[in-house]
C-alpha cells in the first residue's frame, strides 16, 4: 500500500510550527501534499482533523491526523524508521534530553523573541530591552545544550541534522527579523559575540535545509506577516483591553 502523507499548513509561509513539520519531512526525504490553510476560514478538513486546537501543521497519513509540530517530528522519524535520516537520538536518555531542550526552546526561547517585535510594535523600549536580555539569556543557555548534544560535530544530532536542529532550525527567520526589523537589536540574536556556537550551526544548518528542499523564508516574509497579520491582532487585543 502506497503511503498518502498530507501536510494542512498556513498560507503565510513563516509559522515557524509549521516550518518545523515541513523540516522534519523533508529531512526524512518524504513526499507529501502540501494543503495550505486560510486560518480566517478553516477548512472542514482542518477542523475535522484538529477539532481540539483547530490550528496548523496537521499530518494526515493514510487518512489518520497527527497534530503538534513537536508530535509530528517525533511521528515522522517513528513511522519511516527507514527514511533517509534518523532524527531522534537512538539512546533513551539521549532522547530525554532532546526532548527536555525542546519543550525549553518552545517556551523560554520564542515566546520572549516574539515579545519583542510585539514591544517594537507598541514602542515600549523598556520592554523591548528586558525581552532582548531574556531571549538572548534563554539562547545563551541552548548554546550550552548544543555542545552537550552535538559532542563537537556540526549539528545537534552530531554529523547530520537531528531533532534538535529542526526544533530550532524552525525559528531561524524569526531571530532573524527580529534583528532587522525590531530596530535597536544589536548585535542580532544569534551573533558570534554572544552565541559563536549557535552562530556557526545556524549558517551550517541553513546549507542543510536548502540541501533537502527546505529554505528557511526569507526575512521579508516575516516582515509582512508582522504588519498583515500580528500588529492588527495585537492592535485590536490592545483596544479591546482598554474599555
Amino acid at each position: 500500500m502506497a503511503e498518502e502523507l498530507k501536510l494542512l499548513g498556513s498560507l503565510s509561509g513563516v509559522s515557524p510550527y509549521v516550518i518545523r513539520a515541513q523540516m522534519a519531512l523533508a529531512v526524512k526525504g518524504l513526499a507529501h501534499d502540501y494543503l495550505p490553510e486560510d486560518l480566517t476560514r478553516k477548512s472542514k478538513l482542518l477542523l475535522d482533523s484538529n477539532p481540539v486546537h483547530k490550528s496548523v501543521p496537521v499530518l494526515i497519513h493514510n487518512g489518520k491526523p497527527v497534530c503538534d509540530s513537536l508530535v509530528i517530528v517525533e511521528y515522522v522519524d517513528e513511522a519511516f524508521p527507514g527514511g533517509a535520516a534518523v532524527l531522534l537520538p537512538a539512546d533513551p536518555y539521549h532522547r530525554a534530553v532532546a526532548r527536555f531542550w525542546a519543550a525549553f526552546i518552545d517556551s523560554k526561547v520564542f515566546p520572549p523573541c516574539l515579545a519583542i517585535l510585539k514591544t517594537a510594535a507598541a514602542e515600549a523600549e523598556e520592554e523591548k530591552a528586558a525581552k532582548v536580555k531574556e531571549t538572548v539569556e534563554a539562547l545563551q543557555l541552548v548554546e550550552g545544550a548544543f555542545g552537550e548534544c552535538s559532542k563537537r560535530k556540526p549539528f545537534f544530532g552530531g554529523d547530520a541534522v537531528g531533532y534538535l536542529d529542526v526544533v530550532l532550525g524552525c525559528y531561524l527567520c524569526w531571530f532573524e527579523g527580529v534583528s532587522e526589523i525590531a530596530g535597536g537589536v544589536s548585535p542580532p540574536l544569534l551573533d558570534a559575540s554572544r552565541t559563536p556556537q549557535l552562530a556557526a550551526w545556524a549558517a551550517r544548518f541553513r546549507s542543510a535545509a536548502d540541501a533537502v528542499g527546505c529554505s528557511v523564508p526569507r526575512v521579508d516574509k516575516v516582515e509582512a506577516y508582522l504588519n498583515n497579520v500580528l500588529k492588527p491582532k495585537w492592535s485590536a487585543a490592545a483596544a479591546a483591553s482598554s474599555h
